[in-house]
Formats: structure tokens, sequence, C-alpha cells
């Protein structure tokens, strides 16, 4: 039986995604980030295993057809997907797990997990997340023009989510995404799922 939560989060390219989840997995506990697998290059400072699973077209193409990814998606003219075990492993351990993908593969999750909590990651203005971009230097100008059109297009999809957190103040952000964890761990049917013993005791007629 699944105990555990499913978070969705999502964000346009440069909106600092990865950062943020790293700094909430460094102070939330019970929580992992499930590890993606991809058709497209490894960057710099990357692990195999620990950011990505990097794997050929082909290889992609098999997993797909094998039904393995919870969630697959074309992104930036690569592909990215989520394996279905290991997520379902990790729930059923009663682990909070983190699903770092589009909007796309977001309009998915919450099809095969209707309790799957979604949020979007916002930059303070299109401005700043040109500068992030720039900032990176691994795209050609090019490619970050059309990064931020397609950053548009992802933007425009933020009411789909239950969570909307604006990525000004990072710290601040951070705290905004740690509310989230901890108010969803509270709501009703958790509780009364961790505490059943104690609410059977407290209704116990005398």
């Amino acid at each position: 039986m699944i105990s555990g939560n499913l978070f969705v989060i999502a964000a346009p390219s440069g909106g600092g995604k990865t950062s943020l989840v790293k700094a909430l997995l460094e102070t939330v506990s019970n929580v992992r980030v499930s590890v993606s697998h991809t058709t497209r290059a490894m960057r710099p400072g990357e692990k195999e295993g620990q950011d990505y699973f990097f794997i050929t077209k082909m290889q992609f193409d098999e997993m797909v057809n094998q039904h393995a990814f919870l969630e697959h998606a074309k992104v930036y003219d690569q592909y990215y997907g989520t394996s279905h075990a290991w997520v379902e492993t990790q729930l059923t351990q009663g682990m909070d797990v983190i699903l770092e993908i589009d909007w796309q593969g977001a309009r998915q999750i919450k099809m095969l997990f209707p309790g799957a909590v979604l949020i979007f990651i916002v930059p303070p203005s299109l401005q700043v997340l040109t500068q992030r971009l720039e900032q990176r230097q691994q795209d050609t100008t090019e490619t970050i023009e059309r990064r931020m059109q397609e950053a548009k297009d992802e933007i425009a999809h933020c009411r789909e989510f239950d969570y909307l957190v604006v990525n000004d103040q990072f710290e601040q952000a951070v705290l905004d995404l740690q509310h989230i964890v901890f108010s969803v761990r509270l709501k009703t049917p958790t509780q009364a799922k961790k505490y059943a013993a104690l609410l059977d005791n407290l209704l116990e007629k005398q």
C-alpha cells in the first residue's frame, strides 16, 4: 500500500528548479528525488545515476515499448522518462518522492496519481530568466532565444498546478517548498493513517 507522497516540481529552463530541490533535500528528511532517464548529453559536473541515467534514443524507445516509464516527454529536442518501478517502490516504503519534470509529464502523473501534488516554479521576470540562462554559459544566443520562447509556453500551463512558487529570493523560495511539503504531510488522510492506533484509542468507548 502506498504511504508516501508524490510531488511534481516543474519550471522553465533556468527557473532554478534543480538548486531549489537540492536545498529542500538538505533541510527536509524522508524525501527523495527520482532520477530520470534522458537522451541528452551529460553536462559538466553531472554524474551518471545521480543527476540522470544517460541513455541512447534506441535504449529510450525500448523502455517505452516495455512500458517501463511512469511518464515520458520530449523537451528541447531530447527525451526524458521516469521509472515506474522505482517510484512505486519508494512510495510503498513510505518515502516522499519528488519528480522534476515538465508540465506534460505532470499532466500524465496527475492522471495516474490523482493525489500527486503539483508545484510550478516561476522566475520573478523574463529578464531575470534570460540573465540566468546567459550566466550558465552553456547555450548559444539562438538556443537561449528558443528556450525563452519555450519558457513562455511552459509558464502558460502554471495554472494546472496546485502550488505556484516565485523564485525571486532563493531562501524564501526554499521555505515555500518546505511549507508545501509539511502541509501535505499534515493532511487528515495522511495523519489518520499514520496515527490510526492513537485515533482508535481516543475514540474508544469508555
